[in-house]
């Protein structure tokens, strides 16, 4: 279980916050998941020891934090597309941050991540997807198997889209996800 992070908008807890997670992210590039440790972390991001185990349990919880935020985030740029009731929402702000933010996600999603990370982020993309799937009447099962299959393959475009630069845009990929997940929500419908 994390530590409990203040629930306050003091600007110091912000930039400690953002200290950290800037640093996280330098060090699974330059490093991979596994080859730094939290004194490491706090070393990059210029915060004492104690200060870090105030606000987080250890590095996998300042994961979680940043992709809570970002969570939120993304459903903030969802919510100002009034009027969107378009599955899959989620979709077109998340890939867009990814391509401005490429750096970060190609250490986040690359194979210097490490399974930490990668859980946390399939789990963060897994409940958006819940999320819109929350008003379709359908099996617990195929709810089930139709986010696991919509998760993995979004995970997957993301990267290849990523790793494919300027060849292929934000717009682009929010289009082949659509077209790719439509059959598995016309399937879902089904009795």
């Amino acid at each position: 279980m994390g530590a409990k992070t203040p629930k306050t908008s003091d600007r110091r807890i912000q930039k400690t916050h953002r200290a950290l997670q800037e640093a996280l992210i330098a060090l699974i590039v330059e490093r991979g998941w596994d080859n730094f440790t939290v004194q490491d972390l706090c070393e990059r991001a210029d915060v004492g020891r104690s200060t870090f185990y105030m606000h987080f349990a250890d590095k996998e919880d300042v994961v979680t934090g940043g992709l809570g935020e970002f969570r939120k985030g993304v459903r903030a740029a969802v919510a100002s597309r009034k009027g969107d009731s378009e599955p899959f929402a989620f979709v077109r702000p998340l890939i867009e941050h990814a391509f401005e933010q490429q750096r970060a996600f190609r250490a986040l999603l690359g194979k210097g991540s490490g399974q930490p990370v990668l859980r946390r982020f399939r789990e963060l993309v897994s409940e958006m997807v819940q999320d819109d799937l929350a008003g379709v009447v359908a099996s617990k099962l195929k709810k089930g198997a139709a986010t696991a299959f919509l998760v993995g393959g979004f995970l997957d475009l993301l990267t290849w889209g990523l790793e494919r630069g300027p060849a292929c845009g934000p717009q682009e990929l929010e289009q082949l996800f659509q077209q790719m997940a439509a059959p598995v929500l016309e399937l879902l419908q089904r009795p």
